[in-house]
């Protein structure tokens, strides 16, 4: 059953990934990445271009947008902050009420189960099992602000 939402959540995040594509063809200049200097390609917006691989599970349902909530609420500078508090999320009673804040500890027992740090909370992860994965993916989450 885990697998099937794993690729029921991959599956909508490409989905959500093929969304919202321009009809318009794109002008030599905007395809010339060869051309690119390195300048240019260093104004690129740092966060989305260091999201590692294992993020991509996450945003099949969150952004990392501040204010631009989806399934689950924006991650956008939550590190440091009380768990269930993002404006504009309608999170589970049980999350607002658990008095977490989310910092390296708190995050890892998150992302390893949420439903065993906080039951009854609507995040639906069956967990990231791999310490690794989780490590980077908290790294990530700590740049977002």
């Amino acid at each position: 059953m885990n697998s099937l939402k794993l690729a029921a959540a991959l599956g909508l995040g490409l989905l959500v990934a093929g969304c919202g594509g321009s009809s318009e063809t794109p002008s030599a200049e905007a395809t010339d990445t060869a051309a690119a200097t390195p300048s240019e390609t260093a104004a690129a917006p740092a966060a989305a271009a260091s999201a590692p691989a294992s993020f991509a599970i996450c945003s099949a349902c969150h952004s990392v947008n501040p204010g631009e909530n989806g399934i689950g609420p924006s991650l956008a500078g939550i590190y440091g902050t009380k768990a269930g508090e993002v404006a504009g999320f309608e999170f589970s009673d049980e999350l607002k009420k658990s008095g977490i804040v989310w910092d390296d500890k708190t995050l890892d027992t998150w992302l390893t189960n949420p439903q065993a740090m906080v039951p009854g909370t609507k995040m639906s992860l069956a967990g990231v099992q791999d310490a690794a994965q989780r490590k980077e993916l908290i790294e990530y989450i700590k740049t977002l602000k």
